[in-house]
């Protein structure tokens, strides 16, 4: 029986999707900390419950062939749980993890195609949220949660983040620092600051800085407003967000333009976009064109064909494909970003689209404003889903399979959650033979996938 404090050597077999080396001991399984496949160890147990203990890695006795040192220097904070394996081996290790899942799911007819590598494995992400929190000695803090705590590690020159993130971060520390600025204490509900929100577009040349705090404005403002002017003209806004809650969620529902623009500018699969801070927009702009590629060739649109754009966001992967069909529906549930998707599809010059804000929750409801806009009723040859990590809700499924589209293609930020909807799209008639995993997320545990489902002749 294992012993809290007790210190033993381990080779380890497999790893989470949250870092953690595993062995075994007796039987026992024992989770090691930035131990990979391959590694044999001596570990240091930290915890124990009745099905599992937590170990810390003590010492690399012979390392892994799979092991990848360098990747991520930082070793406070454990927000990479890859970061110690070779990235062919992390694609490996995300096919075989869609594999499993869709195994499990008894979806083994599925084949699962190799992950398609992302072009960017570091630097990739246009979009970052940072606490901020002061540490026993008074410092500011600007990094992440560690694991199940909101204590934060630091973490500004995080490898996942766009390159010029860091820079913007130590200025808005020397001005934090300057300012005397109070952060926001969980326990008490006091204190101002509580999260940095950055958004850039994929060159850098436009950044969206938003200072998420508890309360509508602050000293200092204007001190601010002028080093950030001077020092970042990539800053093209700066938003204030006010959230009073006593929440885990970061924005909160008020903005306020402290100067600039409230949106950015992008380009993605050839359309022009315009992005607002609350907008969904995929963080890995070189993986999103991947997806919205192979999310098109699947669809196969014919010039006659309406298409469904569920979960549209800013409108971005509709309006990629909107000169394939005959006319691009969009819904989303965000109304800024419904506006914003319309002011896209008008700056690229495209009259067959067509946005309006509805909840995909309310399913028997969801095309009802479209519908009384165009008047008449929507019969969408191909649907497009796009859901949040939740998946598809289940009357939603049951209403897009009643409008019997011959395609639905659904991308994926959860294989578990696309396999349970697949399996329930099957029983409505529509099967697929292939999911394509894409790694929209390296370094990291997550994975992307596209499938495209085809309507079987008994459901015509």
């Amino acid at each position: 029986m294992l012993k809290k404090n007790e210190t033993l050597e381990l080779e380890i077999n497999d790893i989470t999707n949250l870092g953690f080396g595993v062995g075994k001991h007796d039987g026992q399984v024992v989770f090691v900390n930035d131990a990979v496949p391959g590694d044999v160890v001596t570990a240091k147990i930290i915890k124990i419950t009745s099905s599992y203990a937590v170990a810390k890695l003590e010492k690399l006795i012979r390392p892994s062939k799979k092991r990848c040192e360098g990747r991520c220097e930082n070793k406070l904070c454990h927000a990479c749980p890859y970061k110690n394996l070779s990235y062919e081996e992390e694609l490996n290790l995300k096919t075989e993890s869609v594999k499993a899942i869709f195994k499990k799911a008894g979806l083994s007819e599925i084949e699962v195609a190799n992950t398609i590598a992302s072009p960017t494995p570091t630097a990739y992400r246009n979009k970052a949220q940072y606490p901020v929190a002061k540490n026993k000695n008074g410092e500011y803090v600007i990094g992440f949660y560690a694991p199940k705590t909101h204590r934060v590690t630091p973490a500004i020159d995080c490898p996942l983040a766009k390159r010029g993130f860091s820079d913007i971060l130590n200025t808005l520390k020397s001005i934090f620092e300057k300012t005397d600025i109070s952060v926001y204490d969980e326990e008490c509900g006091k204190g101002l600051l509580r999260h940095i929100y950055l958004r850039a577009n994929d060159d850098f040349s436009e950044v969206l800085l938003t200072l998420v705090i508890n309360g509508n404005a602050f000293t200092g403002e204007e001190i601010f407003k002028n080093e950030l002017s001077k020092k970042h003209p990539e800053i093209k806004g700066f938003l204030i967000n006010t959230n009073t809650e006593n929440t885990n969620v970061i924005l909160g529902d008020r903005w306020r333009t402290v100067y600039g623009k409230d949106y950015i500018n992008d380009t993605l699969a050839g359309v022009a976009l315009e992005i607002s801070a609350q907008s969904f927009y995929q963080v890995n702009h070189a993986s999103c064109e991947t997806i919205y590629k192979k999310a098109r060739e699947l669809a196969e649109l014919q010039k006659s064909d309406t298409l469904l754009d569920l979960y549209c966001g800013l409108g971005s992967i509709g309006l990629s494909m909107a000169k394939d069909c005959r006319e691009l529906i969009g819904i989303e549930i965000v109304p800024e970003a419904v506006a914003c998707a319309e002011r896209n599809a008008k700056q690229n010059g495209i009259k067959n689209a067509h946005f309006y804000a509805s909840d995909a929750k309310d399913a028997d409801k969801i095309l009802d404003s479209a519908e009384r806009s165009l008047g008449k009723k929507i019969t969408p040859d191909v649907v497009i889903l796009d859901p949040p990590r939740a998946g598809v809700d289940k009357q939603l499924i049951q209403f897009i399979a009643s409008l019997s589209p011959k395609k639905i293609v659904y991308i994926s930020c959860n294989p578990a959650t696309l396999a349970r909807d697949l399996l329930q799209f099957k029983e409505l008639g529509y099967t697929t033979t292939t999911v394509f995993p894409v790694d929209m997320f390296p370094l990291t545990g997550h994975v992307e996938s596209v499938v495209c489902l085809t309507r079987s002749d008994k459901a015509t």
